[in-house]
């Protein structure tokens, strides 16, 4: 097989090779596409491969016309609509794979070339990581080898030459990438993230649904980073990062409050701080959604540049718009603090609210415990330790793979399979408190992280996103309590988190040695966070702090603009100098020589390059007879100058003079 490829010609060789770029340039997409698509374009991939390799002909227009017309067929069932990203990156994939069919001049190759770049951008539609800018860059490299290579219309030039040239154009074309990378004015992207759809994984969204998932797939993607500053971090049982506040119960659905009081009952947030606070700055994925997150609680607005933030009285920030991009914010949070009501007022009465006709055998419980003359009158503490212990010793396990619950998640929960995972937990436990009239709710967000010893950053992924709860209590207010705790007290404490499933290298790598593969993946991580920090959360910010940085005082747009166009006009000097240093490194007689020839061609006497000074002497003779016996003398000395036996001394002063000879002659019309 091997020596078969090497006697193809270059056609096939060279279409074959441009096939495999464009497969790998698509390959990133397939986890985005339909699968549909997928199917498709790697079908014919292969069968253009196999076409190029049997040397068979091309298929017919009409072959093309029933694919296309298949593909904007099958698009607008998949996606309801031709535009839009999705549909857009689905309709590009198909139509770059369908042009490789129609390979027949250098003009189809350099369409499949343009389409090829656009495939490679479109990556970037959904992923921006390190990891998919090193894959493009190997696929910038096979699309500008493969520019080159058709180029070279003569022979068969090995490969490897092109990528050569190949790379060396991208070498030059660095400088300039770097330039417009750190002044080219920065605008909000273009594109979002993918809609929300973590169902079935762990990470946040805006409501809960509990019971209907029967196994949790740990997500280890990175959440946020983390990085404190100044003295020792917060112990990790105080790394609670708030996100959405869950009121409303309808049996199995947990949703944020939907207030049915007026609003002059809603309650307020009267947050009160004490101790020392906390300062930190954190590096937020995009997560679709307009949350950000800070550690419980921050009075002060975090320092997002280009965001409005905002607290509603549940202490959950919100932004005005989603965030689709990473971003980057700076906070202080104080861990000692109490908000919310500090005493019983109408509001609270939603927080004790339960669907009827939803886990009977809870509310029996709660009517046993308030029977029982030890808490007939015992206070919100209480009832709330009375709770956790019967976690505590009944028997209950934290696991992702508690199953399918039924219609009564909290029954099923208290008493039956006894198992589950924090949602289960914090909905079980904030339903009984319900039932003993304890106003309760669920805070969903992220607890924990790990610290990174390479960069010195926290970790905090979506595989650490929580449910706790939260009861309301006389003089103090709402009060944190994590249910969850009770049953695996190293989720939170000691730090201990249900690991998921491993590939086959990274058991391996494990069992070969896991603290190689914990300073493997921590290296990984590093580079990862230095790739986020200084390339994709380079900000309009940022990009006036480097104008600052290069004595700027108040730097704005204007400025960045005149940066910007004074490097463009010293490059275009830099460019004019080098060219004309070029010209002046070439043969000065090979230029006289040319200004000579270049005279002779207007005046009728046409010569090529190999034409040598005494032929154009002789035709100047034999054309002009005495009439040009002068400049057939002067091209004699020309050529003389070049090609005696022993050149005169100061031929550089001689040939000056020639071309200053040159330039006095009648020459003929």
């Amino acid at each position: 097989m091997l020596t078969r490829l090497k006697t193809l010609p270059r056609d096939a060789r060279d279409t074959l090779f441009l096939l495999l770029v464009i497969a790998w340039v698509l390959l990133p997409q397939v986890g985005n596409l339909p699968l549909w698509c997928s199917t498709l374009a790697g079908t014919v991939l292969i069968w253009r491969g196999w076409l190029a390799v049997e040397a068979r002909p091309l298929p017919g227009k009409w072959w093309l016309l029933a694919l296309l017309a298949l593909t904007i067929g099958a698009t607008l069932m998949t996606h309801r609509t031709l535009l839009g990203r999705d549909a857009g990156v689905t309709m590009l994939v198909v139509l770059l794979t369908l042009k490789t069919l129609e390979l027949r001049a250098r003009r189809d190759a350099f369409v499949v070339f343009f389409l090829g770049f656009f495939c490679m951008l479109s990556n970037f539609f959904y992923s921006q990581s390190l990891l998919t800018a090193f894959s493009m860059l190997l696929g910038l490299m096979g699309l500008l080898t493969v520019l080159v290579n058709a180029h070279l219309p003569v022979g068969k030039p090995p490969l490897l030459q092109s990528a050569k040239t190949a790379g060396w154009m991208a070498l030059l074309g660095a400088p300039i990438m770097l330039v417009l990378f750190l002044l080219f004015p920065r605008i909000a992207p273009l594109w979002g993230v993918p809609a929300d759809a973590m169902t079935g994984r762990s990470g946040l969204s805006s409501s809960m649904q509990v019971g209907n998932i029967a196994t949790l797939a740990l997500d280890d993607s990175v959440a946020m980073r983390i990085r404190f500053e100044g003295g020792k971090p917060p112990p990790q049982q105080d790394l609670y990062f708030r996100g959405p506040v869950l009121t409303n119960f309808d049996g199995r659905n947990w949703q944020p409050l939907r207030a049915f009081l007026p609003s002059r009952f809603a309650l307020p947030a009267n947050l009160e701080v004490a101790g020392a606070p906390v300062n930190y700055e954190v590096t937020l994925a995009p997560n679709n959604h307009p949350w950000i997150f800070v550690m419980e609680a921050a009075t002060q607005t975090p320092d997002l540049p280009g965001f409005r933030s905002s607290m509603d009285p549940d202490l959950q920030w919100f932004t005005n718009r989603p965030i689709t991009d990473l971003v980057r914010y700076k906070a202080q949070s104080y861990p000692i603090f109490r908000h919310g009501p500090r005493q019983q007022v109408i509001g609270l009465q939603e927080y004790v609210a339960l669907p009827p006709g939803f886990n009977p055998r809870t509310l029996a419980l709660a009517a046993e415990i308030r029977r029982d003359p030890r808490y007939t009158t015992a206070n919100t503490r209480t009832l709330v330790q009375v709770a956790l212990e019967r976690l505590r010793t009944g028997g209950y396990v934290y696991t992702l793979e508690p199953g399918v619950y039924g219609q009564h998640t909290a029954d099923e929960f208290w008493f039956d399979r006894k198992e589950g995972f924090c949602e289960h937990i914090a909905s079980a436990f904030v339903v009984l408190m319900r039932a003993l009239d304890i106003p309760a709710r669920i805070v969903t967000g992220y607890q924990g992280g790990e610290a990174n010893n390479i960069d010195g950053y926290w970790v905090v992924r979506q595989s650490d996103a929580h449910a706790w709860a939260e009861v309301w209590q006389a003089g103090e207010g709402w009060v944190r309590v994590d249910p969850t705790s009770a049953v695996a007290p190293g989720r939170t404490g000691a730090f201990q988190r249900l690991a998921a499933p491993q590939g086959v290298v990274a058991q391996a790598l494990g069992n070969f040695s896991p603290t190689l593969t914990a300073q493997l993946r921590a290296t990984w991580e590093a580079v990862n966070n230095g790739w986020n920090q200084w390339v994709l959360n380079y900000t309009q910010g940022k990009q006036l702090n480097f104008l600052k940085d290069i004595g700027f005082e108040s730097p704005s747009w204007e400025d960045l603009s005149y940066v910007l166009i004074a490097i463009v006009v010293l490059a275009a000097l830099v460019g004019a100098a080098w060219t004309l240093w070029d010209r002046a490194q070439h043969d000065p007689w090979l230029r006289l020589l040319a200004r000579v020839r270049k005279r002779l061609d207007k005046a009728g006497i046409h010569s090529t390059p190999a034409t040598s000074p005494r032929q154009l002497a002789l035709e100047v003779i034999r054309r002009y007879g005495q009439q040009g016996q002068a400049l057939h003398d002067s091209l004699m000395r020309l050529e003389h100058l070049r090609y005696a036996a022993m050149p005169p001394s100061g031929d550089k002063k001689q040939l000056h003079a020639l071309r200053q000879e040159f330039d006095r002659l009648a020459w003929p019309a």
